[in-house]
C-alpha cells in the first residue's frame, strides 16, 4: 500500500515508459481516478538519484506491483511525539 512520503524506484516493471530511464519518485498522493485494474495514478516528485532533491513534479501511471520501495513514509505518530527538551543551565543573577 503506497502512502504519502514513500520513496519508490520506478522501472519498466511498473510501466514501459520507464524502460529507458528509471526514476526515483516521492509520493504526494495516490489519485483516486478511474483506471484499469492493477494500475494507479500517482502524484509526486521525481528525485535526483544522487542527492534525493526534488527535480520535477509529475503525475505518473504505474502498476504498484512493479514498484520498489526505497524509503518509507515517516510514521505520522512520530510527528506528534514530544521530545524531551534540553535542560538549560540555570542563569546566575548577580547578588547585590
Amino acid at each position: 500500500m503506497l502512502r504519502t512520503g514513500d520513496v519508490i524506484h520506478v522501472t519498466r516493471a511498473a510501466s514501459v515508459q520507464f524502460a529507458a530511464r528509471p526514476i526515483l519518485f516521492r509520493v504526494i498522493r495516490v489519485l483516486n481516478w478511474t483506471t484499469y485494474e492493477g494500475w494507479v495514478w500517482l502524484d509526486g516528485y521525481e528525485l535526483n538519484a544522487a542527492t534525493g532533491d526534488a527535480v520535477d513534479r509529475r503525475t505518473i501511471f504505474v502498476q504498484p506491483a512493479g514498484l520498489q520501495r526505497v524509503g518509507g513514509a515517516p510514521d505520522p505518530r512520530a510527528r506528534n511525539a514530544r521530545t524531551p527538551s534540553a535542560r538549560r543551565p540555570a542563569t546566575r543573577t548577580s547578588s547585590r
